[in-house]
């Protein structure tokens, strides 16, 4: 019954992601004509829009949100990794910081909106065969976000987290990011929840999952600072933050809450 359930809800919001999708694909393309910021505005509608469309299988939010991120700030945002998903919730929390991402070069073909944002959008296409290319790709990027006050996501994991479990950070594409923009802050964020959307490659997606999301302090940057000791405090908050809310949510089930 509960897989039925699922099916019942899931098609009404795969039929929904759809139609985003190509809706948002051509008010991309006219919002592009006006300039790179009428196009950020669109990518961040269409990111609230999918965040949103969860609803239609009952997910429910809890968002723990430092009170010092500001808008319109740029800032250098390392979040762990779990689903696609990932990408729209970091989106929508931070709007009008206008994140750019760093992806694989394959998904910059074929998706609608989802391409044509990260062909057009300022946002990094690496080779994972190629580090050389990889870490110039992140440089330019993080050289963009200083020059144009848009943020920066990485996910140091590298690939999506199995069953939500923190994966090892790789150090190359971060440092790389943090010694590019020296000048930039860094907020920590924790993602928990999103791997049980897609579990099943969103066929179909589970019903009345419970979603996590913490954004830290943003973290001062400094002329001596050690980056390597930098990436591992960040995997540190993030870890906490999962182990945390993992242990509330465990009790909360114990008490029948």
């Amino acid at each position: 019954m509960k897989h039925l359930r699922d099916w019942l809800f899931t098609i009404p919001f795969l039929l929904t992601f759809g139609l985003l999708l190509v809706v948002f694909d051509i008010a991309q393309r006219v919002a592009r004509l006006f300039g790179p910021r009428p196009h950020e505005y669109v990518v961040g509608a269409l990111q609230v829009s999918l965040v949103r469309a969860l609803a239609l299988c009952g997910t429910r939010w809890q968002v723990q949100r430092s009170p010092h991120i500001r808008p319109y700030t740029p800032y250098l945002i390392i979040a762990n990794h779990q689903s696609m998903y990932d990408v729209p919730i970091i989106g929508a929390l931070f709007f009008t910081n206008f994140p750019k991402y760093i992806s694989k070069k394959s998904l910059a073909r074929w998706i609608p909106s989802i391409s044509y944002s990260l062909r057009r959008g300022g946002n990094a296409l690496i080779d994972r065969d190629d580090p050389a290319q990889a870490v110039s790709a992140i440089q330019e990027l993080a050289a963009q976000a200083c020059a144009r006050g848009a943020s920066v996501v990485i996910s140091p994991e590298g690939t999506r987290a199995r069953h939500g479990v923190l994966g090892k950070f790789h150090r190359l594409g971060p440092l790389a990011l943090l010694k590019a923009a020296p000048d930039i802050a860094v907020v920590p964020v924790c993602i928990d929840g999103a791997w049980r959307l897609s579990q099943y490659n969103l066929m179909p997606v589970p019903f009345g999952i419970r979603m996590y999301v913490w954004i830290g302090d943003p973290i001062p940057r400094s002329q001596d600072e050690d980056r390597g000791a930098l990436l591992t405090q960040c995997k540190e908050l993030i870890r906490a933050a999962l182990d945390n809310h993992r242990q509330a949510a465990q009790l909360h089930d114990q008490r029948g809450e």
